[in-house]
């Protein structure tokens, strides 16, 4: 079985430019029929970290905006908090970066609500009886939406090769528990010599899972629920997440939670990927290194798997560009996201999101 990606490249002309294109592949790839009237749609996208120019540009969002807004539906942009202290950590750290980087409503024309609430904890848990989780907990505001439109910006990613709709959607959608649970199966660590005793920590735990020894905050294994409220408010950064996952399961713990998004969506969603300034490294850094190849275009589709695998594949047909990151495999036809991460196996999360059904790696690309 193989589902269609459409693609639309960078090509643009008087009569079409470019922001029409857009439009034209979005009505082709079926916005159409996922929405209905009056759908309350969540349109998933990354704002960007501040100082990261890498994210999708805005002016472009605004055409999948009205796109969804000529399909009946009523669009929001949305995104969850992050799990690290970042300028998106809490609700409006993050609403102030996205209206930084231009994600303003005059701008966009559709509102900015973050899907888990001030910090993190607007969730709701998910069933999936899967392999790596029972339940999975996800940002109550998309979980509630009618529909969902994944926009994500394609590049690598130090953890799971590289960022697309299935990263942008499993990850991008959880909240910070969720988060938590998909990087590490252990309660945050504290460090001594940054912790000061200050107490803050221990007063914002909703478990008592904290109590202070010898001036010095502690931890209760046991007691935590890996919350990460912690972390973010720790004034000292004195709390860290423990990164113990190794990547297989990281990466199968990403698809899980891509099931447990898109579990209540069925024929709810279209997945976009724009394949600009494909950077080595996620958009959660407050900067971002030379693209790795030229700007390819944007694809779109229904499948979620055959999505990610059309974006990779046209990635990798195309030579590296100069004097980037990117050293090895610069020859169309090599892996370039092995080449920048060599110990991912990026091919595990299309693997195993293909095996739990939620798409299939072989498509049909259709260039409009």
């Amino acid at each position: 079985m193989s589902n269609k990606v459409y693609f639309i490249d960078m090509r643009a002309t008087i009569k079409e430019n470019f922001i029409a294109k857009i439009g034209r592949l979005m009505e082709t790839a079926g916005i159409l029929t996922v929405l209905n009237k009056r759908d309350l749609t969540a349109v998933k996208i990354h704002f960007g970290e501040m100082g990261n120019a890498a994210f999708i540009r805005p002016v472009y969002i605004r055409k999948v905006v009205e796109m969804v807004k000529q399909a009946g539906g009523i669009p929001f942009l949305t995104d969850a908090n992050t799990l690290y202290a970042g300028t998106r950590s809490d609700a409006p750290h993050h609403l102030t970066t996205a209206i930084a980087n231009g994600f303003a409503y005059a701008v966009i024309q559709a509102p900015l609500i973050i899907a888990d609430g001030l910090r993190g904890k607007n969730e709701t848990t998910v069933s999936i009886h899967q392999k790596r989780f029972e339940s999975v907990y996800i940002g109550k505001e998309v979980v509630e939406a009618d529909a969902l439109v994944s926009v994500a910006h394609f590049k690598g990613h130090e953890l799971s090769g590289f960022g697309g709709t299935i990263k942008n959607v499993g990850m991008g959608c959880a909240s910070r528990k969720g988060k938590l649970a998909q990087h590490s199966s252990l309660s945050p660590k504290i460090s001594g010599e940054r912790c000061i005793g200050c107490g803050e920590c221990q007063a914002h735990c909703s478990q008592y899972a904290i109590s202070m020894v010898d001036e010095k905050a502690r931890i209760d294994a046991d007691a935590c629920i890996g919350c990460g409220e912690c972390i973010l408010i720790c004034p000292n950064e004195a709390i860290e997440v423990q990164w113990n996952q190794s990547i297989p399961v990281f990466l199968e713990n990403m698809v899980e939670y891509t099931m447990g998004v898109l579990a209540g969506k069925a024929n709810k969603a279209l997945f976009i990927n724009f394949i600009t300034d494909v950077s080595p490294a996620c958009d959660c850094f407050p900067a971002n290194d030379a693209p790795i190849v030229k700007n390819i275009g944007v694809v779109a589709s229904t499948d979620p798997v055959a999505i990610d695998q059309a974006s990779v594949d046209l990635v990798n047909a195309e030579p590296a560009l100069a004097g980037t990151l990117l050293t090895t495999n610069i020859a169309p036809g090599e892996d370039k996201f092995k080449g920048i991460y060599p110990k991912v196996d990026w091919e595990i999360q299309l693997d195993y999101a293909e095996a739990l059904g939620l798409g299939a790696r072989a498509y049909e690309l259709v260039t409009l």
